[in-house]
Protein backbone atom coordinates (compact mmCIF):
# COMPACT_ATOMS: atom_id res chain seq x y z
CA UNK A 1 0.00 0.00 0.00
CA UNK A 2 1.76 3.47 -0.59
CA UNK A 3 0.68 7.19 -0.58
CA UNK A 4 -0.24 9.56 -2.63
CA UNK A 5 4.01 10.00 -3.23
CA UNK A 6 4.52 6.54 -3.94
CA UNK A 7 5.89 5.39 -0.29
CA UNK A 8 4.82 2.11 1.02
CA UNK A 9 2.49 2.87 3.97
CA UNK A 10 1.14 -0.49 4.52
CA UNK A 11 -0.11 -3.67 3.14
CA UNK A 12 -3.40 -4.82 1.81
CA UNK A 13 -4.49 -7.94 2.28
CA UNK A 14 -7.39 -9.60 0.05
CA UNK A 15 -8.13 -13.72 1.16
CA UNK A 16 -10.70 -16.18 -0.54
CA UNK A 17 -12.35 -18.82 1.49
CA UNK A 18 -10.91 -22.24 0.31
CA UNK A 19 -12.24 -24.51 2.98
CA UNK A 20 -15.29 -25.88 0.76
CA UNK A 21 -12.61 -26.63 -2.30
CA UNK A 22 -9.75 -27.74 0.15
CA UNK A 23 -12.54 -30.62 1.69
CA UNK A 24 -13.54 -31.08 -2.09
CA UNK A 25 -10.05 -32.28 -3.21
CA UNK A 26 -9.88 -34.40 -0.15
CA UNK A 27 -13.06 -36.30 -0.21
CA UNK A 28 -11.91 -36.73 -4.12
CA UNK A 29 -8.79 -37.80 -3.49
CA UNK A 30 -10.23 -40.21 -0.68
CA UNK A 31 -12.52 -41.63 -3.38
CA UNK A 32 -10.30 -42.03 -5.88
CA UNK A 33 -7.48 -43.69 -3.35
CA UNK A 34 -10.66 -46.19 -2.42
CA UNK A 35 -11.67 -47.21 -5.51
CA UNK A 36 -11.70 -50.53 -6.78
CA UNK A 37 -10.81 -49.78 -10.25
CA UNK A 38 -7.05 -48.68 -10.92
CA UNK A 39 -6.81 -45.33 -11.34
CA UNK A 40 -4.10 -43.19 -12.07
CA UNK A 41 -3.21 -39.62 -13.09
CA UNK A 42 -0.53 -37.71 -15.13
CA UNK A 43 -0.10 -33.86 -15.34
CA UNK A 44 0.41 -31.90 -18.74
CA UNK A 45 4.18 -33.30 -18.75
CA UNK A 46 2.80 -36.86 -18.29
CA UNK A 47 4.17 -37.17 -15.01
CA UNK A 48 2.64 -39.19 -12.32
CA UNK A 49 0.76 -37.35 -9.87
CA UNK A 50 -2.08 -39.87 -8.75
CA UNK A 51 -1.54 -43.57 -8.06
CA UNK A 52 -4.47 -45.65 -6.12
CA UNK A 53 -4.01 -48.44 -3.71
CA UNK A 54 -6.06 -50.69 -6.69
CA UNK A 55 -3.39 -49.34 -9.08
CA UNK A 56 -0.38 -50.44 -6.51
CA UNK A 57 -2.27 -53.92 -6.01
CA UNK A 58 -2.91 -54.42 -9.53
CA UNK A 59 1.05 -53.20 -11.06
CA UNK A 60 3.08 -53.51 -7.36
CA UNK A 61 4.63 -50.00 -7.51
CA UNK A 62 4.38 -48.30 -4.73
CA UNK A 63 2.95 -44.51 -4.88
CA UNK A 64 6.62 -43.14 -3.78
CA UNK A 65 8.32 -45.81 -6.92
CA UNK A 66 5.99 -44.17 -9.39
CA UNK A 67 5.05 -39.96 -8.15
CA UNK A 68 6.87 -37.93 -11.04
CA UNK A 69 8.17 -40.57 -13.00
CA UNK A 70 6.74 -40.29 -16.71
CA UNK A 71 3.99 -42.73 -16.77
CA UNK A 72 4.44 -43.77 -21.16
CA UNK A 73 8.27 -44.24 -20.69
CA UNK A 74 8.92 -46.02 -16.98
CA UNK A 75 5.98 -48.23 -17.24
CA UNK A 76 4.42 -48.84 -20.65
CA UNK A 77 5.70 -51.87 -22.83
CA UNK A 78 8.34 -49.97 -25.77
CA UNK A 79 5.56 -51.51 -28.47
CA UNK A 80 2.55 -49.41 -27.00
CA UNK A 81 4.40 -46.61 -25.96
CA UNK A 82 3.20 -44.39 -29.18
CA UNK A 83 0.03 -45.41 -28.83
CA UNK A 84 -0.34 -44.59 -24.95
CA UNK A 85 1.23 -41.20 -25.69
CA UNK A 86 -1.16 -40.73 -28.19
CA UNK A 87 -4.46 -41.54 -25.79
CA UNK A 88 -2.91 -38.74 -23.10
CA UNK A 89 -1.75 -36.28 -25.86
CA UNK A 90 -5.38 -36.35 -26.68
CA UNK A 91 -6.98 -36.14 -23.21
CA UNK A 92 -4.36 -33.21 -22.42
CA UNK A 93 -6.51 -31.53 -25.42
CA UNK A 94 -9.47 -32.25 -24.41
CA UNK A 95 -10.57 -35.25 -26.75
CA UNK A 96 -11.25 -38.18 -24.30
CA UNK A 97 -10.69 -41.68 -24.99
CA UNK A 98 -12.58 -44.98 -24.02
CA UNK A 99 -12.03 -48.85 -24.11
CA UNK A 100 -8.55 -48.59 -25.17
CA UNK A 101 -6.53 -51.67 -24.44
CA UNK A 102 -2.87 -52.16 -23.61
CA UNK A 103 -0.59 -54.24 -21.67
CA UNK A 104 1.30 -53.31 -18.75
CA UNK A 105 4.57 -55.50 -17.21
CA UNK A 106 3.71 -55.64 -13.13
CA UNK A 107 6.74 -54.53 -11.48
CA UNK A 108 6.92 -58.69 -10.75
CA UNK A 109 7.47 -59.00 -14.83
CA UNK A 110 3.67 -59.85 -15.52
CA UNK A 111 2.37 -58.95 -18.30
CA UNK A 112 -1.59 -57.90 -17.76
CA UNK A 113 -3.90 -56.46 -19.95
CA UNK A 114 -5.15 -53.12 -19.31
CA UNK A 115 -8.81 -51.75 -20.87
CA UNK A 116 -8.24 -47.43 -20.31
CA UNK A 117 -10.42 -44.72 -20.17
CA UNK A 118 -8.78 -41.32 -20.46
CA UNK A 119 -10.25 -38.08 -19.07
CA UNK A 120 -9.48 -34.80 -19.12
CA UNK A 121 -8.59 -33.27 -15.73
CA UNK A 122 -9.13 -29.36 -15.01
CA UNK A 123 -8.47 -26.86 -12.59
CA UNK A 124 -11.46 -24.64 -11.65
CA UNK A 125 -11.03 -22.10 -14.18
CA UNK A 126 -11.35 -25.01 -16.75
CA UNK A 127 -7.64 -25.33 -18.00
CA UNK A 128 -6.55 -28.76 -18.36
CA UNK A 129 -4.38 -29.90 -16.09
CA UNK A 130 -3.68 -33.07 -16.71
CA UNK A 131 -5.15 -36.46 -17.39
CA UNK A 132 -6.84 -39.12 -15.35
CA UNK A 133 -7.27 -42.88 -16.34
CA UNK A 134 -9.61 -45.33 -15.44
CA UNK A 135 -8.47 -49.10 -16.29
CA UNK A 136 -10.03 -52.42 -15.73
CA UNK A 137 -8.05 -55.54 -15.80
CA UNK A 138 -9.02 -57.80 -18.72
CA UNK A 139 -6.43 -60.35 -18.38
CA UNK A 140 -8.65 -63.07 -17.19
CA UNK A 141 -11.29 -61.95 -19.86
CA UNK A 142 -9.00 -61.94 -23.11
CA UNK A 143 -7.74 -65.23 -21.84
CA UNK A 144 -11.44 -66.63 -21.73
CA UNK A 145 -12.04 -65.55 -24.94
CA UNK A 146 -8.84 -67.13 -26.42
CA UNK A 147 -9.94 -70.27 -25.02
CA UNK A 148 -13.48 -70.23 -25.97
CA UNK A 149 -12.43 -69.61 -29.57
CA UNK A 150 -10.01 -72.26 -29.10
CA UNK A 151 -12.69 -74.94 -28.54
CA UNK A 152 -15.14 -72.83 -31.02
CA UNK A 153 -12.51 -73.71 -33.82
CA UNK A 154 -11.45 -77.41 -32.86
CA UNK A 155 -15.37 -78.37 -32.66
CA UNK A 156 -16.70 -81.59 -34.65
CA UNK A 157 -19.67 -79.75 -35.31
CA UNK A 158 -19.80 -76.40 -38.28
CA UNK A 159 -20.04 -73.30 -36.07
CA UNK A 160 -20.36 -69.43 -37.54
CA UNK A 161 -20.91 -66.51 -36.36
CA UNK A 162 -22.25 -63.13 -37.20
CA UNK A 163 -22.35 -59.74 -36.06
CA UNK A 164 -25.32 -57.31 -35.38
CA UNK A 165 -24.90 -56.30 -39.32
CA UNK A 166 -25.13 -60.13 -40.29
CA UNK A 167 -21.30 -60.03 -41.74
CA UNK A 168 -19.18 -63.52 -40.27
CA UNK A 169 -17.11 -63.04 -37.68
CA UNK A 170 -16.72 -66.64 -36.37
CA UNK A 171 -16.14 -69.50 -39.25
CA UNK A 172 -14.24 -72.86 -37.16
CA UNK A 173 -12.31 -75.35 -39.37
CA UNK A 174 -15.48 -77.93 -39.45
CA UNK A 175 -17.41 -75.08 -40.88
CA UNK A 176 -14.53 -74.54 -43.76
CA UNK A 177 -14.03 -78.17 -44.59
CA UNK A 178 -17.86 -78.91 -45.10
CA UNK A 179 -18.37 -75.63 -47.32
CA UNK A 180 -14.62 -75.36 -48.62
CA UNK A 181 -14.79 -71.29 -47.89
CA UNK A 182 -11.79 -70.47 -46.06
CA UNK A 183 -11.44 -67.87 -43.04
CA UNK A 184 -10.26 -65.71 -45.22
CA UNK A 185 -12.97 -65.76 -48.27
CA UNK A 186 -15.81 -65.14 -45.45
CA UNK A 187 -14.53 -62.71 -42.84
CA UNK A 188 -16.69 -59.86 -42.99
CA UNK A 189 -18.90 -61.07 -45.85
CA UNK A 190 -22.58 -60.78 -45.29
CA UNK A 191 -23.61 -64.36 -44.50
CA UNK A 192 -27.13 -64.29 -46.19
CA UNK A 193 -25.95 -62.15 -49.23
CA UNK A 194 -22.65 -64.28 -49.68
CA UNK A 195 -23.16 -67.88 -49.21
CA UNK A 196 -27.18 -68.51 -48.62
CA UNK A 197 -28.92 -69.73 -51.41
CA UNK A 198 -31.08 -67.67 -53.35
CA UNK A 199 -34.99 -68.49 -52.22
CA UNK A 200 -33.54 -69.23 -48.49
CA UNK A 201 -31.95 -65.73 -47.99
CA UNK A 202 -34.74 -64.40 -46.45
CA UNK A 203 -35.96 -67.53 -44.12
CA UNK A 204 -32.14 -67.33 -42.68
CA UNK A 205 -31.92 -63.78 -42.36
CA UNK A 206 -35.71 -63.67 -40.24
CA UNK A 207 -33.57 -66.61 -37.96
CA UNK A 208 -31.11 -64.52 -37.70
CA UNK A 209 -32.62 -61.37 -36.96
CA UNK A 210 -34.85 -63.35 -34.37
CA UNK A 211 -31.89 -64.79 -32.64
CA UNK A 212 -30.34 -61.04 -32.42
CA UNK A 213 -33.84 -59.46 -30.93
CA UNK A 214 -32.52 -62.51 -28.22
CA UNK A 215 -34.99 -65.65 -29.59
CA UNK A 216 -33.21 -67.92 -29.95
CA UNK A 217 -33.94 -71.19 -32.82
CA UNK A 218 -33.35 -74.49 -32.76
CA UNK A 219 -33.36 -77.46 -35.52
CA UNK A 220 -34.38 -74.96 -38.73
CA UNK A 221 -33.17 -76.45 -41.85
CA UNK A 222 -31.88 -74.88 -44.96
CA UNK A 223 -29.32 -76.03 -48.09
CA UNK A 224 -26.26 -74.45 -48.78
CA UNK A 225 -24.08 -74.32 -51.75
CA UNK A 226 -19.93 -75.44 -50.76
CA UNK A 227 -17.29 -73.61 -53.37
CA UNK A 228 -17.79 -76.67 -55.44
CA UNK A 229 -21.15 -76.28 -56.05
CA UNK A 230 -22.73 -79.08 -53.74
CA UNK A 231 -26.06 -78.76 -52.43
CA UNK A 232 -26.28 -79.81 -48.38
CA UNK A 233 -28.72 -79.95 -46.13
CA UNK A 234 -28.28 -78.19 -42.94
CA UNK A 235 -29.33 -77.94 -39.51
CA UNK A 236 -29.14 -74.71 -37.69
CA UNK A 237 -29.28 -74.11 -33.60
CA UNK A 238 -28.93 -70.23 -33.78
CA UNK A 239 -27.83 -68.58 -30.21
CA UNK A 240 -28.29 -65.02 -29.61
CA UNK A 241 -24.46 -63.78 -28.60
CA UNK A 242 -24.00 -61.11 -26.11
CA UNK A 243 -21.13 -59.54 -24.18
CA UNK A 244 -19.99 -58.94 -20.62
CA UNK A 245 -23.09 -56.27 -19.82
CA UNK A 246 -25.50 -58.66 -21.58
CA UNK A 247 -26.04 -56.29 -25.12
Amino acid sequence: RRDEQGNVIGVVGIGQDITARLAQEREYSKLIDSANAPIFGVDTFGRVNVWNQCAMKLVGYTISEVMGKNLVQEFITKEYRAAVKAVLDKALRGKETANFEFPLITKNGVRIEVLLNATTRRDEQGNVIGVVGIGQDITARLAQEREYSKLIDSANAPIFGVDTFGRVNVWNQCAMKLVGYTISEVMGKNLVQEFITKEYRAAVKAVLDKALRGKETANFEFPLITKNGVRIEVLLNATTRRDEQGN
